[in-house]
């Protein structure tokens, strides 16, 4: 259940930063030239075993890339195809924000208000979170996907989502709002309930009619078990290309945070409406894409990589896994969607973005790993910080480091020299000096440097 655990979310560790949109510029090559190298690029990682599903990579509206790969059905050889449907997991998040940012346009909501205004029964203890620190993850509101045995024991009950806000209602808050980031899927339960207590509508139905219909996103939809829906992938673990079911999840569960599906071409249709003003006002995007602690917007990563400016979300639940990044100076949109359990959706993504900017990307590059003894690595241990809000914590396990981002779960790296060390799934490898006094992370064309803080 390792992969069913992480549901909703893809956080790898990443450089996060925005600046602002700037001259729009063409991809660097041919977009027959650029569709070759994808292909190639995608298929070396099917070969590996690590990817099956739909991506789409587009500049200004236009598809440069745009194929399927693997099946979406097993068990009848069916093949994924553009038109097949994917479970979103955490990119749910940002049509969640953008319904709370137009009820904040209306008048409806404000960023500042309580929480308690609108969940009259929350406890004394939230009446300082705020709008803001559940659309930021700065509530400190504990996540109800990560009460012990949540997913062995409840993954299949259906629930209200006052049901789910109940789980973790009576428990103490993890940190005073707004001192500390720690990405919460409770946070977003509760925006959901917001939204229908503010417009007297199901979340579903306020999302069709206020996004979904408006932008003809007909094959983007809340994902109900129950229903027939034409063009549904299942979703797989895929352990050493061995395929088995995903275990089941009642899909009232994720709800606001992580229930919606849709295809590679309405996401091109979501990311197409973020540059005018049909869903929102260019001060709502402006606020949604401002930067908070950990680099976190409102339902967006605030990223920076190969040089450009990136807003970007992951998303993770069982069965699936998929990442959407924009370029906004470029107008570029990479979006991978996988129906089988794989971290490779934010490399693919980035990978992407990579070809049409004329980056090298090499799909089949390896990283040896070296025998490197327990003692030799003790000398890296410690706390090192990018900023006050972003730190990473490395520690020795049995005969490899592992590393773990604020508000994030702890990953194995594997050492490649004595002072270098990566992560295939992440595509990502970290850099010490030689003394420990810092290190540098590199991953998907980004580089980001901490300071040693503690041993």
């Amino acid at each position: 259940m390792r992969q069913a655990r992480a549901a909703f979310d893809n956080k790898p560790i990443m450089l996060r930063r925005l600046l602002p949109v700037i001259l729009l510029l063409a991809p660097s090559a041919p977009a027959q030239d650029i569709a070759a190298k994808a292909d190639q690029f995608v298929q070396a990682a099917v070969t590996r075993q690590r990817f099956q599903g739909s991506v789409l990579l587009a500049w200004d509206g236009k598809p440069l890339f745009r194929k399927s790969y693997g099946l979406a059905n097993v068990e009848w050889d069916i093949a994924n195809t553009p038109d097949t449907k994917f479970r979103l997991g955490s990119i749910t998040k940002q049509f969640t924000s953008a319904l709370i940012m137009q009820l904040v346009e209306q008048g409806k909501v404000k960023l500042d208000d309580s929480i308690r205004k609108y969940y009259t029964d929350a406890p004394e203890s939230w009446q300082p979170v705020t709008i803001h620190h559940l659309l930021s993850h700065e509530s400190g509101i504990p996540s109800y996907t990560e009460l012990p045995g949540f997913f062995e024991k409840q993954a299949g009950t259906a629930r209200t989502p006052l049901e789910i806000i109940e789980l973790t209602r009576d428990k103490p808050l993890e940190f005073a709002p707004g001192t500390k980031f720690k990405y919460d899927n409770s946070g977003y339960i509760l925006l959901g309930y917001v939204i229908e207590k503010v417009t007297s509508k199901t979340y579903e139905e306020q999302l069709h009619q206020a996004i979904l219909d408006p932008l003809g996103m007909k094959d983007t939809g809340f994902d109900h078990y129950t229903s027939i829906l034409r063009h549904r992938a299942e979703g797989y673990q895929n352990e050493n290309g061995k395929f088995s079911r995903a275990p089941f999840l009642d899909m009232s569960l994720p709800y606001a945070a992580g229930s919606l599906y849709s295809t590679v071409d309405d996401l091109l249709k979501w990311d197409q409406a973020l540059y005018g003003t049909t869903v929102l006002s260019e001060a709502s995007k402006k606020k949604m894409w401002t930067p908070n602690l950990n680099d976190y917007g409102y339902g967006w990563f605030i990223a920076r990589r190969f040089k450009e400016d990136t807003v970007e979300h992951g998303g993770g639940i069982n069965g699936f896994n998929t990442m959407i990044i924009r370029i906004p100076a470029r107008k570029l949109l990479a979006v991978v969607l996988a129906n089988a359990n794989t971290q490779e959706t934010g490399a693919l993504a980035a990978g992407l973005l990579g070809i049409a900017l004329g980056q090298p990307a090499d799909p089949t590059k390896s990283r040896t790993r070296i025998p490197l003894a327990p003692e030799a690595m003790k000398a890296f241990e410690g706390v090192y910080a990018a900023n006050p809000n972003f730190k990473l914590t490395v520690k020795v396990e049995g005969d490899h480091l592992s590393a773990q981002a604020t508000g994030q779960g702890a990953l194995r790296i594997d050492p490649m020299s004595p002072t270098r060390f990566f992560n295939d799934p992440i595509n990502g490898e970290i850099e010490f000096a030689k003394d420990g006094s810092a290190l540098t992370l590199y991953q998907n064309g980004a580089t980001m440097k901490f300071l040693r803080e503690q041993k």
